[in-house]
């Protein structure tokens, strides 16, 4: 490690994944120029200090202990770009009662998120147990947001605020009970790539979609967005389903255009059915 460290200083990257760490080492809060940090898969269950370090950019602190809070620092992070923290405890409840929940005063609840620095433009917060998406994801603070990964979670609903991430190219939402998507998705104008593999999207037989009964996926979603990429593998529904939907047709001839001029050299598998049978 201190081999490491003496390079990070004059590097401003540092690596220090799958090191056993309960705690980041003291002296990584005294290399003032750090940019890069990799703590993931370490025993890391604070990471208070870290505010200290003003000029990092990239930090990936996967698969630790990281619970509900301890994420706090990262707010005063006004450089940061890249946030990857999953694999942690940050939508775990915190058991009342416990040293983290003071019984004194209930109303004192641990926010689980801080508000994010609006630097950000990648962010990871996959396998968390989060059973809602927090205000904080969705701020309108978040204009420079590019890409969020909240697969592997327990989210049933995307609220309507997700229309404030005006700069968002790829959602991931793998893994999840997601049932529908909001009308204001639509308001995503760079929106290409969407995955909702594995979610509880479904079209029960026979149902006519009307207003008081939309359809799960909303045609704002397939006509004013520009998305090319839709996965909806392992969902309760089949293409011929989804060809019924109110803006599907504007989506196919979208992405034939883009096929046609080859832009992803073919990396789409099964184009025109996003996944179903």
């Amino acid at each position: 490690v201190a081999q490491k460290l003496e390079t990070a200083k004059k590097t401003g990257v540092l690596s220090l994944t799958e090191h056993k760490l309960d705690g980041i080492p003291a002296q990584v809060f005294q290399i003032p120029n750090l940019r890069t940090l990799d703590v993931s898969k370490n025993n890391l269950k604070d990471l208070s200090y870290l505010s200290q370090l003003k000029a990092l950019k990239s930090l990936n602190c996967d698969d630790n202990k990281l619970a509900a809070g301890t994420l706090d620092a990262v707010s005063e992070l006004s450089k940061l770009q890249t946030l990857s923290a999953g694999g942690n405890q940050i939508g775990k409840p915190i058991p009342v009662g416990t040293a983290a929940s003071p019984q004194k005063n209930k109303k004192t609840r641990t926010t689980i998120l801080p508000e994010l620095p609006p630097s950000l433009k990648q962010l990871k917060l996959d396998r968390n147990h989060l059973s809602s998406i927090p205000r904080q994801l969705v701020s309108v603070k978040l204009r420079k947001l590019e890409k969020m990964d909240l697969s592997g979670n327990n989210l049933a609903a995307i609220p309507v605020e997700i229309s404030n991430l005006i700069a968002l190219t790829e959602l991931n939402l793998d893994n999840n009970s997601i049932v529908s998507l909001p009308d204001s998705i639509g308001s995503l104008i760079k929106l290409k790539v969407l995955s909702l593999k594995n979610n509880q999207i479904h079209v029960p037989k026979g149902v006519v979609h009307s207003t008081s009964n939309p359809q799960p996926l909303p045609r704002s979603l397939f006509v004013d967005t520009p998305i090319i990429d839709l996965n909806l593998h392992g969902n309760r529904m089949t293409s011929t389903q989804l060809n019924e939907f109110d803006g599907y047709p504007e989506f196919l001839e979208r992405r034939q255009k883009v096929k046609s001029k080859d832009i992803y050299g073919g990396a789409l598998t099964n184009l025109d059915v996003c996944g179903l049978e």
